[in-house]
């Protein structure tokens, strides 16, 4: 009997997929760096059973057309806006992500982010790489303290929350907006509830974590940064397209805001002479949030437990399209 067909969109360690590929044809994308072109991922999707893909890759409508045996996607993110979830449902084919894993990870780096940003570490750091420290003085490279100051969190899922816990450690008041309320975030955390102006006015450090959505998309904007206090730190690490780089560049530029740490970008990977790279206040990373070794083996571990039960008949761990329904499932 022929073994179902399985392509992933980048090159992922054997101790991740050794399971899965005992029970399929597999087939990965050979570089661990490099998009798939969409030409070839156009073709590998022809012959596929299951895509395993990264939050670069784009799932559409031409993708799963071209797609007739197509079962599911397996995307190595907790985000899915790079997929047509509605369409893959009319279409029977389970999309499925990796939430909760890496939770802790993704809080970490933000909660880092906004540490390297308030504190100047990068810039001090390049300071004495670059041999530029000449010697001690009472406000070198002084930035902002952390402690006893307001933080707020828009987007107060999980990962929110976890910010928070952290936060706590550093004994911030902690304001969070978000669509529903937290009360297990407010009961354990002390954290408090307001409407989205009144945190971008309030707080210190804003800190974004929403998913991208119709209503998110340019969220922080021209108007949103002039209402910010001209201390605030903005940190992103949810999507790039919440944002409006163009008036993020500006408020930074024209002192609005203080500075901006950022993991995501509205396009990526962005250009080296991307106008924010340009600014001393603005710390920005590649996209790291839960790249930790232990997390992402374990959202590769997760995709591969994901795909295998979709292809056995069986319910997958964590499937996003609760309206999928597969024929014989167990």
């Amino acid at each position: 009997m022929k073994k179902p067909y399985v392509f992933v969109t980048r090159t992922l360690p054997k101790k991740a997929i050794g399971q899965l590929q005992q029970l399929v044809e597999l087939k990965m994308w050979p570089k661990e760096d490099v998009a798939v072109p969409r030409d070839i991922l156009l073709e590998e999707a022809r012959k596929c059973d299951a895509l395993l893909t990264m939050l670069s890759d784009k799932i559409d409508s031409t993708i799963i057309d071209n797609a007739p045996n197509l079962k599911v996607v397996a995307n190595l993110a907790v985000g899915f806006d790079n997929i047509d979830v509605e369409y893959a449902t009319e279409k029977n084919i389970a999309v499925c992500n990796t939430p909760d894993v890496l939770t802790d990870t993704t809080a970490d780096l933000t909660f880092g982010l906004l540490m390297a940003t308030s504190r100047r570490l990068i810039e001090a750091a390049d300071l004495v790489r670059e041999g530029k420290w000449k010697s001690w003085s009472p406000l070198l490279l002084a930035g902002q303290d952390i402690h006893h100051k307001t933080i707020g969190i828009v987007g107060m899922g999980k990962i929110g929350e976890t910010v928070a816990k952290r936060a706590t450690g550093f004994e911030m008041d902690i304001l969070y907006h978000n669509r529903s309320r937290n009360s297990e975030a407010e009961n354990q955390l002390g954290a408090k509830y307001c409407s989205f102006d009144d945190l971008i006015e309030t707080a210190d450090f804003i800190v974004c974590l929403t998913p991208l959505t119709t209503e998110t998309r340019n969220l922080f904007n021209a108007a949103t940064f002039k209402k910010m206090k001209r201390s605030a730190i903005f940190i992103n690490a949810s999507r790039g397209p919440v944002v409006d780089e163009k008036a993020l560049y500006n408020a930074l530029v024209t002192g609005e805001i203080a500075g901006a740490g950022l993991d995501v970008f509205e396009v990526e990977p962005i250009n080296a002479d991307h106008p924010l790279l340009t600014l001393k206040n603005v710390v920005a990373l590649p996209h790291i949030g839960s790249s930790s070794t232990e997390t992402r083996i374990t959202m590769m571990r997760l995709c591969c437990d994901n795909i295998e039960a979709v292809l056995t008949n069986n319910i997958p761990q964590t499937i996003v399209n609760k309206e999928w329904k597969q024929s014989g499932v167990n």
